[in-house]
């Protein structure tokens, strides 16, 4: 798995690629604990590279969520495809989150 921390203004975007699971899950929630250390930035969590994703991985994605909603900070998700946007559907993510079919249409929401 990789992971890329941008600040773009007042959003932090998060880009995910390879695969999130039980192995590299404390990867990312280390790297979520930073952004959460980091201020005060919404953040969007960009998926595009995304393979697969395990419920390791969203577990670190639901406590990345509720840590920022406690902060009154929001988080969106993009860019989602194949067999990551059927988990996240599969797991009633989308009715939770905001999703947006594209990293430009998040930042620019």
């Amino acid at each position: 798995m990789e992971i890329k921390v941008e600040n773009r203004g007042e959003v932090v975007l998060i880009s995910i690629s390879g695969r999130l699971d039980a192995v590299t899950a404390a990867e990312l929630e280390t790297t979520f604990g930073e952004v959460l250390d980091g201020g005060g930035q919404n953040a969007i969590v960009s998926m595009e590279d995304l393979e697969y994703i395990s419920s390791a991985g969203l577990r670190v994605i639901l406590l990345f969520a509720k840590k920022l909603h406690a902060a009154q900070r929001q988080v969106g998700f993009a860019a989602l495809s194949g067999n990551v946007k059927e988990i996240f559907d599969i797991s009633g993510f989308y009715s939770l989150f905001k999703i947006y079919d594209t990293v430009e249409e998040a930042l620019a929401a």
